[in-house]
């Protein structure tokens, strides 16, 4: 494998070789995509979520420690913003400690109720935030890092909908801890601004879809290859849950409900924007329907091909760049 030398606080906390996490992808992060990114020099984390019971999920942590080889990997727990009947996240965060995992990812709400639980258990935690105000949050109830993801960013970039760009520099000056930032980081040159501005390294989540070790059907990836960062569509931020997905039928409908009803409610929204709609696209390759995550990343999506290749070129991406730079900048342009 290529040494590249990068500041420490990342690739340290994880045991990586390149500051670069691969964010958990609801239905597609399993083993066989997480553990490939453990391989590869960075960290993924299998989505809690994406697994229907207990067993399920303990078997697929377990499958992808083999996997891994003694690489590092985690676990993705997306709380629910507020606690309904029947939720599960503790029995969830109990499960990751007894299989010994020894990293997080969280998002959704605060997690401090859980983090006595994560500590003692000496369980690292990166808590992903679509604002650099709810970071300085989270990193005051003791978070390991934070994840921030800017307006670019496929899924759910929140209601403050500041660029990554303005994040990166932005939470310089407001945070102690190790921060990555994400939301339409797809390239190597990217990388190196965010360290540049003072972030630790990235996150990346739609960049990798076309990953060969996702799952998601061929035509599916064959969709996100031709479309541009300007064929995604905000929807849902008429009820406070804004998300950037594909453009497609389903957001089209959505918008036009919302456009003609500013008092909809989830609960109505639901027959269309339901998950398992979108795990179908995954399954058939029928992108047409359903809330599709994608974000500005698109940009950079162009071919099918392994993880490590994908990471590959995007360290000669980061090489280039850093060579760009002129020679009297200290250490990183070295």
């Amino acid at each position: 494998m290529r040494q590249t030398p990068f500041p420490p606080p990342v690739t340290e906390l994880f045991g990586t070789r390149l500051p670069i996490v691969a964010g958990g992808l609801m239905w597609l992060s399993d083993a066989n995509y997480v553990a490939a990114a453990s391989r590869a020099g960075i960290i993924g984390f299998i989505t809690a979520a994406s697994f229907p019971d207990p067993q399920t999920l303990r078997a697929e942590i377990r499958r992808c420690r083999d996997l891994c080889d003694g690489g590092p990997f985690g676990v993705n727990v997306s709380m629910l913003s507020k606690l309904v009947p029947g939720e599960k996240t503790r029995e969830v965060f109990e499960l990751i400690v007894d299989e010994g995992v020894k990293f997080v990812e969280t998002s959704g709400r605060n997690p401090e109720e859980f983090m006595p639980l994560l500590k003692d258990a000496g369980v690292k935690v990166l808590h992903k935030v679509p604002a650099v105000r709810y970071a300085v949050k989270a990193a005051s109830i003791g978070v390991d890092a934070v994840a921030i993801v800017g307006a670019e960013c496929g899924g759910h970039p929140g209601l403050d909908m500041v660029g990554s760009f303005v994040n990166a520099a932005w939470a310089e000056s407001h945070l102690r801890i190790p921060y990555l930032i994400g939301g339409g980081v797809g390239h190597g040159s990217q990388l190196v601004a965010a360290l540049a501005m003072g972030a630790s390294g990235v996150v990346i989540g739609t960049r990798f879809v076309v990953a060969e070790e996702v799952w998601a059907h061929v035509d599916y990836k064959r969709r996100l290859i031709e479309a541009q960062p300007t064929d995604t569509e905000l929807c849902m931020q008429s009820v406070r849950n804004t998300v950037r997905t594909l453009r497609n039928e389903t957001t089209a409908a959505v918008r036009a409900i919302e456009a003609d009803n500013s008092q909809i409610t989830i609960e109505e929204l639901m027959p269309l924007v339901a998950g398992k709609i979108g795990r179908n696209a995954y399954v058939t390759g029928d992108w047409s329907k359903g809330l599709l995550a994608a974000g500005h990343s698109l940009a950079f999506v162009d071919r099918i091909e392994p993880l490590a290749a994908i990471i590959s070129r995007f360290e000669n991406e980061m090489q280039q760049a850093m060579a760009r730079l002129p020679m009297g900048m200290p250490q990183l342009a070295r």
